[in-house]
């Protein structure tokens, strides 16, 4: 065993489609924040304040003439993460999804192709609102699979979700219409 890597996160199940320590493929998220669905929708589709949510992205433009969260906008999303934050990049994105209250989605592109796809469903609940963030990787080039197994892209991605999570609970419970709209106490998380 290498480290404290568990003998899941070392073994590939080829019929699964969740992402391991060696390949990316898809994972998600879930928490229960006591908000209604509109005001975490209203956060999350904000693009320009997903590096207040995220622990990788720091900041998000929009493109082209672009100035909000509907199907078809384009931004740029500049990030930082891997060993240390010592790895910078730059990726373009298209809003695939602006379902207000219910999804949000859009895709980022690596080297001019379509590479992975980011998922926010919001079910609203009685108290509050289950919110899931996944990803489904499309594309992503040999270099990155390769940079993937040393860095564990699998688990930082994880990781990165439940805080983007995290930080949305925070910031929506936090509006006092939120807590007027959610008068019952829910389970925090889900796996």
């Amino acid at each position: 065993m290498i480290g404290s890597e568990t003998t899941e996160d070392m073994t590939e199940n080829l019929s699964s489609k969740r992402s391991s320590r060696w390949w990316l493929r898809e994972d998600s998220q879930s928490a229960v924040i006591e908000a209604p669905a509109e005001r975490i929708y209203s956060l999350v589709a904000d693009l320009r304040r997903m590096g207040d949510w995220s622990p990788e992205c720091r900041r998000v433009e929009w493109l082209d003439g672009s100035d909000g969260p509907t199907a078809g906008a384009t931004f740029i999303g500049h990030n930082r993460g891997g060993p240390g934050g010592l790895m910078k990049w730059s990726r373009r994105g298209r809003v695939l999804t602006a379902d207000p209250g219910r999804e949000f989605a859009f895709v980022t592109e690596e080297g001019g192709r379509e590479s992975t796809e980011w998922r926010y469903r919001l079910e609203p609940l009685q108290g509050g609102t289950r919110v899931t963030e996944s990803y489904a990787v499309r594309w992503i080039p040999t270099w990155a699979r390769i940079m993937d197994v040393p860095t564990n892209r699998a688990r930082e991605l994880r990781q990165g979700m439940q805080h983007t999570l995290e930080q949305l609970r925070g910031a929506a419970e936090a509006t006092p219409s939120a807590r007027e709209s959610t008068p019952h106490p829910l389970p925090r998380f889900e796996t």
